[in-house]
């Protein structure tokens, strides 16, 4: 054992050096980034001209259409050009956004929202109550192909119906009692429903506009882009730019000191970081791993960390043989050593995971719901071995069935690495040889929704500051849940979760429910996510909260300092 992992470590050593000898190394987790312009063509605010952010969005958007975005390619710049009812402050504290003020029933099973005073579309046009609605329930129109339709269908009196074609729209819970009162009817007392208000599947969008072009998304450049952020969209080149301006209609723009903003859309990491030093980018997210580490060591004032709620892991087809096979699942995760991978290759503060509940979020007692559930992964190679050759042979395989299977990842050296990395001690402790493939990540994102996929890595960043948002994606029927995983038992904890208003009962069955899921292990949690971002010292203003990327609405740039 102490000889097979020290080889294994040597091994990975190895490879970590051949990959990060020419230039640094890849992004970190499933980070999106950008690049653009020079800095020399930002002029100084004494000048007159435009003070614009420049950064790295790294990966292009399958959609700008809030209803229709499924990742943090596409949220990064959504939250700056759209803004819910709710949004969280640099404190970390959930505020109202185009809400005025909320109030809940006393069952918790009715929520009413009032909408502030004159809010305006960036076309001028009043944003009403109605727009919420209408945006709303659009998610749930079975062509219109939300993946992320049961952040609603899940919670609201008669979503569910309408999606599967039994129901009405007209009987959904969500009405606009007039233009700024907006009245939500929920199945059960959800304690983090305000919170999931300020998600980007919830924003609005103009009803005017959509109906008028049902295509106003896709390409700015031909259309107007209409939203209700502090910024605009004005421009989006395919793959290689999106150009955000400031929105003069936004309710706060008074506070909003930025012209705009640019994300470039490439996907090397190394060569965003070289455009970062060149000072051509004011900020870039998950800078390459050595950077990252060299960082931290030399403690870079520039470097920050910042914290996420999210995991990174690998998932398996559940449906494709001898995935079908839980203990073919847990043998290839026994036979991972998290740690190596973390310290060695990833190297910026994560810390490997101990179930798929990342820290940061809370139980019923105040506690932190991973440290209270435990460290429920196991990594032992001799298990792995045993289990690997009594679940083939439950399938009537062998290792030989296994060798050639694909794991598919999205291009960044980063994740490569990873890759490469399980690769080899899948190979070292279990005699499984595996292929690699990597790929655009929205192309990654296609071939996972449509299970065209042996093994894939893959990341989830928590939609809202409860345990619930990192499990019930894998419920049978989710559209995201792309294992095809499915557990009767694992579904009625999760029901029992989201039925009752009493805390314990709730976090009890996800405890419970977790437990489940990483027995049957439909993916291997690797490790929690941290959020590395270089920052240069002109720019301030910017913060991060756990549940999104950073936050650049209220960004200054000192112009006298570049």
């Amino acid at each position: 054992m102490k000889n097979r992992k020290f080889t294994l470590v040597a091994l990975l050593l190895v490879v970590v050096m051949m990959f990060t000898a020419c230039a640094g190394a890849g992004n970190n987790g499933a980070a999106n980034e950008g690049t653009n312009n020079a800095a020399g063509n930002t002029a100084t605010a004494d000048s007159g001209e435009a003070k614009i952010l420049r950064t790295n969005n790294n990966s292009e958007p399958g959609s700008l259409d809030p209803g229709l975005a499924t990742g943090t390619h596409e949220s990064w710049v959504l939250q700056h050009a759209f803004e819910g009812l709710m949004r969280y402050n640099e404190e970390g504290e959930l505020i109202p956004a185009m809400a005025e003020s909320y109030e809940a029933s006393e069952d918790g099973l009715t929520y009413t929202f009032k909408l502030k005073d004159g809010l305006k579309w960036s076309n001028g046009e009043p944003i009403t109550a109605k727009d919420f609605e209408f945006s709303w329930k659009r998610v749930l129109d079975p062509d219109y192909g939300s993946e992320y339709s049961y952040q609603i269908t899940n919670y609201i009196v008669g979503a569910q119906e309408v999606l599967d074609g039994t129901g009405s729209p007209d009987d959904v819970g969500i009405k606009a009692l007039d233009d700024k009162t907006l009245e939500v009817k929920l199945l059960a007392p959800t304690p983090y429903f305000v919170g999931l208000t300020a998600f980007y599947t919830l924003y609005p969008v103009s009803e005017a506009v959509v109906t008028e072009n049902p295509d106003w998304a896709k390409d700015p450049s031909n259309t107007e882009f209409v939203s209700n952020g502090a910024f605009k969209v004005v421009s989006w080149e395919h793959n290689s730019k999106i150009v955000l301006e400031k929105n003069e209609n936004y309710f706060d723009a008074d506070k909003v000191k930025l012209d705009g903003i640019e994300f470039d859309i490439i996907e090397d990491g190394n060569t965003s970081y070289s455009k970062y030093q060149g000072n051509e980018y004011d900020l870039i997210v998950s800078p390459p791993a050595t950077v990252t580490a060299q960082g931290i060591q030399e403690e870079n004032s520039e470097l920050v960390i910042g914290d996420d709620i999210g995991v990174y892991y690998y998932e398996f087809n559940s449906t494709e043989k001898p995935f079908t096979n839980a203990k073919v699942r847990q043998a290839l995760s026994m036979a991972i050593d998290r740690k190596t991978m973390v310290e060695n290759i990833a190297q910026g503060g994560q810390t490997p995971a101990q179930g798929v509940v990342p820290n940061g979020l809370l139980d019923d007692t105040g506690a932190d719901f991973r440290e209270a559930n435990g460290n429920l992964i196991t990594e032992d190679a001799a298990k792995a071995k045993t289990l690997l050759e009594e679940g083939l042979a439950e399938e009537g395989m062998t290792v030989a069935d296994l060798n050639g299977k694909v794991l598919v990842y999205n291009t960044d050296e980063n994740h490569k690495k990873l890759a490469q990395a399980v690769q080899e001690m899948w190979k070292q402790n279990l005699g499984v040889e595996i292929g690699l493939e990597n790929m655009e990540f929205q192309v990654l994102l296609d071939r996972r929704s449509s299970g065209d996929f042996s093994i894939a890595r893959a990341g989830w960043m928590g939609d809202y500051a409860d345990p619930n948002t990192m499990l019930d994606l894998f419920m049978t029927g989710n559209p995201q849940n792309d294992s095809g995983y499915t557990n009767p038992e694992f579904d009625n904890l999760m029901k029992t979760a989201a039925g009752t208003n009493d805390q314990k009962v709730r976090m009890d069955s996800m405890k419970e429910a977790e437990k489940i899921l990483v027995g049957d292990m439909p993916i291997i949690p690797v490790y929690f996510y941290t959020q590395p971002r270089l920052q240069k010292p002109w720019l301030t203003g910017v913060y991060k909260h756990t549940l999104n990327y950073p936050t650049m609405t209220y960004a200054d740039i000192d112009m006298s300092q570049k």
